[in-house]
């Protein structure tokens, strides 16, 4: 793979700085990845999203078909590509630094030096869009094997179903999978209330995963929950809209850009991003790390503040600026507006073809694998961790969003 660094031990620890310190994470359970991805400087500054530190994940917000500036390691090209970071001062990269220093302490077996630097930092990022808002709550997915001694949490599972239990009005996603269980389960349940208002849900999705062994495992799980989705939209009255943004090559070939973000937002009023896919391997075995935001009831520069990532996220996607923004602020109606945005060929944002094939009996690579590659667990494939799942009480309140109140109530200053 051109995108990963071969011998990472060996480049590391012998041919690269001694001031350089690395090792790699053996306290997982077996089969599980470390998929965090965040930088710390200094402890004054830090940058948290879905951002993987190697080649092929640089691009421009236009995500030009061709740009001669994307390209590998080792100067091969490659396609468009999205992603949404984060970046942090203050009390969120302090307590960042500390739970780096603690998985150290779990990986190395021994005490980190971070000492805090004597400066506050000045950082002029252009094209940020700003939260207003000084609470900032961290959530991971932790899972520790029993005999490591570390306690295993699941957090972001939890908080990604109450945020979901919790909407009114609009579900926006951007994820690079949708394949996880828990989070059908939420969507599922939330839009089988008819007690409850009628949602406009969003999923912004790759077009099709990189590789086969991916499409042979998450891509059928995601077939299959987002044509039981669309069914469940239609019997219900909420509205879905699954999509995902392409451009043209210079002789008009389509070309896909690859949504790797991970980005959960409900209601213009809660935000949450990091490294956590939608797949059932980052709500319950896989290494993970988000920061999430919500706005309190009387926060309306936070609410704003939140809308407007939504709407520049949807700008960006369907290319369309200036006056049309008017229609992509809104929220009542929203996929309606997107629709007709996905059927102008001028326009960037296109329909999922998952949602046409949920029309058929599923795709090609189902009739080879109907049951898919057993690769995206939500737990240890062997052994037990110290997690004990509490069914599902633990994972759905009718009061989610005091909840969620409460865990952001405890975030940093």
């Amino acid at each position: 793979c051109v995108d990963r660094e071969w011998l990472q031990s060996w480049y590391f620890k012998w041919s690269a700085h001694e001031r350089i310190q690395f090792c790699f994470d053996s306290c997982h359970p077996f089969g599980a990845s470390h998929h965090q991805k965040y930088v710390v400087i200094d402890g004054r500054i830090a940058f948290l999203g879905g951002l993987d530190i190697c080649s092929g994940r640089w691009d421009e917000r236009d995500h030009q078909a061709v740009n001669p500036r994307r390209v590998n390691a080792d100067r091969s090209p490659y396609p468009p590509f999205h992603d949404v970071q984060s970046y942090h001062f203050g009390g969120v990269a302090q307590s960042l630094t500390k739970l780096f220093k603690e998985q150290w302490r779990a990986v190395c077996n021994c005490e980190l030096d971070l000492p805090l630097a004597g400066y506050e930092p000045v950082v002029d990022l252009k094209n940020g869009l700003p939260i207003n808002s000084n609470r900032v709550a961290i959530s991971r997915t932790q899972v520790k094997p029993t005999e490591t001694g570390y306690q295993s949490v699941r957090e972001i599972r939890r908080l990604f179903r109450d945020a979901i239990a919790a909407a009114e009005s609009l579900v926006y996603i951007e994820n690079q999978y949708f394949s996880s269980q828990a989070i059908y389960d939420a969507l599922a349940r939330r839009m089988a209330d008819r007690r409850r208002s009628r949602l406009e849900i969003i999923l912004v999705l790759a077009k099709e995963a990189n590789a086969f062994v991916e499409q042979a495992s998450i891509g059928i799980a995601q077939a299959k929950i987002i044509r039981d989705l669309k069914q469940l939209a239609a019997e219900t009255g909420h509205r879905l809209g699954v999509y995902y943004p392409a451009t043209s090559s210079p002789d008009g070939t389509e070309v896909p850009i690859y949504i790797h973000s991970k980005l959960l937002l409900i209601d213009d009023r809660f935000l949450s991003v990091g490294s956590a896919n939608m797949n059932n391997r980052s709500m319950g075995l896989d290494t993970e790390l988000n920061v999430s935001w919500q706005a309190r009831p009387n926060e309306a520069h936070t609410l704003e503040s939140i809308r407007d990532v939504r709407v520049d996220l949807l700008a960006e996607h369907t290319g369309l600026f200036g006056d049309h923004r008017v229609d992509l602020d809104r929220t009542s109606g929203l996929v309606n507006v997107l629709d007709q945005f996905a059927s102008d060929a001028a326009c960037r944002l296109r329909c999922h073809p998952l949602v046409e094939a949920s029309t058929t009996n599923g795709t090609w690579i189902e009739t080879v694998f109907p049951e898919g590659l057993p690769l995206d667990p939500e737990g240890p494939i062997f052994g037990e961790d110290t997690y004990e799942p509490l069914g599902d009480r633990d994972t759905f309140f009718p009061k989610g969003i005091s909840w969620l109140s409460t865990l952001l109530s405890k975030g940093v200053e």
